[in-house]
């Protein structure tokens, strides 16, 4: 369920496979997926791979699947369990200081929050989901088609002049 109002998405910090900062802001312009997660979550780890699929069919220019892994344990836990469910296209992103959990106001995981290629919240969800369900593949690129059309519009082509 779509949010009525959408509100800014806190800039959450956290490091990249390599342990590079990394932040969300790094993907304005981009309809985001954010799923806050863990390997130690058993609805997490049967949700990863369907949030794999999604990135294989929408991810690029437009759109982006966020995992914000929470493991203490660091990458190298993240890696070892990409490996072990066949994850290939989504990155590691983690977060080994718990900051996001409360910037975001997670209160259990999985926790998928989508946000519009402005940052801002559009909706959020609580539990895991079938990610890669044609449902959902044709909701979330509606969302992106919608992004670029407001993009390409006349009217922002002479604002942006």
């Amino acid at each position: 369920m779509l949010n009525e109002v959408q509100s800014p998405v806190p800039d959450v910090q956290f490091t990249d496979h390599e342990g590079r900062p990394r932040a969300l802001a790094d993907f304005r312009g981009k309809v985001v997926v954010l799923n806050v997660w863990a390997t130690w979550c058993l609805p997490c780890r049967k949700e990863m791979p369907t949030l794999d699929r999604l990135q294989a069919a929408l991810g690029g220019r437009g759109f982006e699947v966020v995992a914000l892994s929470i493991d203490r344990q660091g990458a190298e836990a993240v890696k070892g369990f990409y490996s072990e469910v066949g994850v290939r296209h989504l990155s590691v992103r983690i977060d080994t200081t718990g900051k996001a959990l409360s910037a975001l106001a997670v209160v259990g995981l999985p926790m998928t929050i989508l946000i519009d290629a402005e940052g801002r919240e559009l909706g959020r969800l609580m539990g895991p989901a079938e990610w890669a369900e044609p449902e959902m593949v044709a909701f979330l690129k509606k969302i992106v088609e919608r992004k670029a059309e407001v993009v390409a519009s006349p009217e922002n082509k002479e604002n942006s002049l």
